[in-house]
């Protein structure tokens, strides 16, 4: 036991010198010999140096725990989930059906979990977090296809420019100027927004099913076990043991519910899915498909920093300070998610990549990093994609709701209250929020950025210490360029869209 404590007590005084001192193997101890398991999981944080774009290997450079499978249940469940509410937007939009969502879904499983999360994540770069999907992008896939959009350019050019920003560490840039209060105002109006969402739209299909006591019966449980897991530090659990038991209690209820995708594998051929009788429909984008889904590709990649950020947000909330070496990183990560994002649009997917938020949330909080977890992932996707029938409880609403609810919104919520260190910070969340509100999280968090930097709300001490770069250049020049995406396609409430004032759509 002295052993233990001789090295906990040197991780936290001179965490600098110990990445230097010796492999992740020979500096790893058992689990047995520490006194709590929070302590195991903290050392292991800390003595973890994984290789970037070099090969990462479990036991050389990482060990699976039993905490890995949380995490990884809580992300194949939320994926899915995503994927769902994504290409349902889409299927509306373009007047296809289920077995096309179905279908689709499918083929982003599998080309998520074998190709990006297994090898990036897994073993590649384990400091790049799962490629996941982008959900404040669902609310626009409607207005994406009314002007003309295609899902093959669209991913195309948000390919192309997330690989731009992340080449030119631009992301992290944009993460580092965004102070504490403006990120946990963005959280909290996150968090507050999707909570709503998911009632309200729980609600609706309780009401619509004739079934509203399911409503009551599955939250009322979800609040009590949500307090529960976090009386007793086990909130990582949220997503598996709520799902479960919104599934038990809304057909005790007598919720409907019956299995209908059967077990197969997706058609993989990108001329099947971009045909023009076939897939999607819609044939070979034209260069009038590029220059409709340019705003929202840059729309898109505008709203990676501060969707990034949020997940890096709960490894710095829930690691040891000392466990620099295994935080999320940002440009990395963009590019990760930029490659997945061109790959899988050629194969003929239609999600839009982002950081895996349900993923990386309940991994944070469990004090796990990425690479384990990031293979369990993967392999249960393909289990997923290829089973079939579990993909109809993934994306029963009971079940779709309560995951997003525990696993992403409320997590949100509670670490933008966290972050709120004072009255000045208060005040720029505060700010943040209102813009939020007034048009969409992408402009209140680079307006809010730009004031805040400036001094003009917040900490003026903070601003005085930043360049002029810092102060003016690059907030003012994501601020112009978010304004001008949001201009082009509407966004702006009570305003036209430059697109319909020029007469291009």
């Amino acid at each position: 036991m002295s052993k233990v404590l001789d090295v906990q007590t040197a991780d936290t005084a001179t965490a600098s010198e110990h990445t230097e001192q010796g492999s992740y193997a020979s500096r790893h101890i058992p689990a047995s010999e520490f006194e709590s398991r929070s302590a195991y999981l903290d050392h292991e944080l800390r003595i973890m140096k994984p290789r970037r774009w070099a090969m990462n290997l479990p036991g050389r450079d990482y060990r699976f725990e039993w905490e890995d499978l949380v995490p990884a249940i809580a992300g194949t469940i939320g994926i899915t989930v995503m994927f769902s509410a994504v290409m349902s937007a889409y299927a509306k939009a373009y007047g296809l059906g289920i077995d096309f969502v179905i279908e689709n879904v499918r083929v982003e499983l599998l080309v998520s979990a074998t190709l990006f999360v297994v090898l990036v994540s897994g073993f590649l770069n384990p400091r790049a977090n799962l490629a996941g999907n982008h959900g404040p992008m669902i609310p626009l896939i409607g207005t994406i296809a009314a002007f003309g959009g295609h899902p093959l350019a669209l991913g195309i050019m948000i390919a192309v420019l997330g690989l731009t920003l992340s080449i030119s560490k631009g992301g992290s840039k944009l993460v580092n100027l965004s102070s504490r209060s403006v990120s946990g105002g963005l959280l909290i109006y996150l968090g507050a927004m999707g909570v709503i969402s998911q009632l309200s739209s729980f609600r609706e299909w309780a009401l619509a099913n004739d079934v509203g006591p399911v409503f009551m019966g599955v939250l009322v449980s979800t609040i009590i076990s949500y307090a529960w897991l976090a009386k007793i530090g086990k909130r990582w659990l949220a997503i598996p043991l709520c799902s479960a038991l919104a599934i038990v209690i809304a057909l005790v209820l007598g919720a409907p519910f019956e299995f209908s995708t059967a077990p197969g594998l997706p058609n993989l051929s990108p001329s099947y899915w971009w045909g023009q009788d076939t897939g999607w429909k819609l044939g070979l984008p034209t260069l009038d498909h590029f220059i409709a889904v340019a705003p929202f590709a840059i729309l898109a990649v505008a709203m990676w920093s501060p969707d990034f950020l949020g997940h890096r947000v709960f490894q710095e909330l829930n690691y040891p300070k000392e466990a620099k070496n295994v935080l999320m990183d940002v440009d990395d990560t963009m590019t990760s998610c930029s490659i997945r994002q061109a790959t899988a649009a050629v194969i003929g997917g239609g999600n839009v990549a982002s950081s895996w938020g349900t993923f990386m949330i309940p991994s944070a909080i469990a004090k796990r990093p990425i690479p384990a977890g990031a293979i369990l992932t993967g392999l249960l996707c393909v289990v997923l994609a290829v089973s079939g029938y579990p993909m109809d409880i993934t994306v029963w609403k009971p079940v779709m709701c309560i995951a997003l609810l525990v696993g992403v919104f409320m997590p949100l919520l509670e670490a933008g209250i966290q972050m709120i260190d004072d009255a000045k910070g208060a005040e720029t969340a505060g700010i943040c929020i209102l813009a939020s509100a007034v048009v969409n999280p992408v402009f209140g968090w680079s307006v809010t950025m730009l004031l805040d930097n400036n001094g003009l709300t917040g900490d003026k001490k903070r601003a005085k210490s930043l360049t002029f770069s810092d102060r003016i250049v690059i907030p003012g020049i994501t601020f112009a360029v978010s304004l001008f995406a949001m201009a082009w396609v509407g966004m702006l409430p009570g305003l036209p869209s430059l697109m319909q004032s020029l007469g291009l759509n």
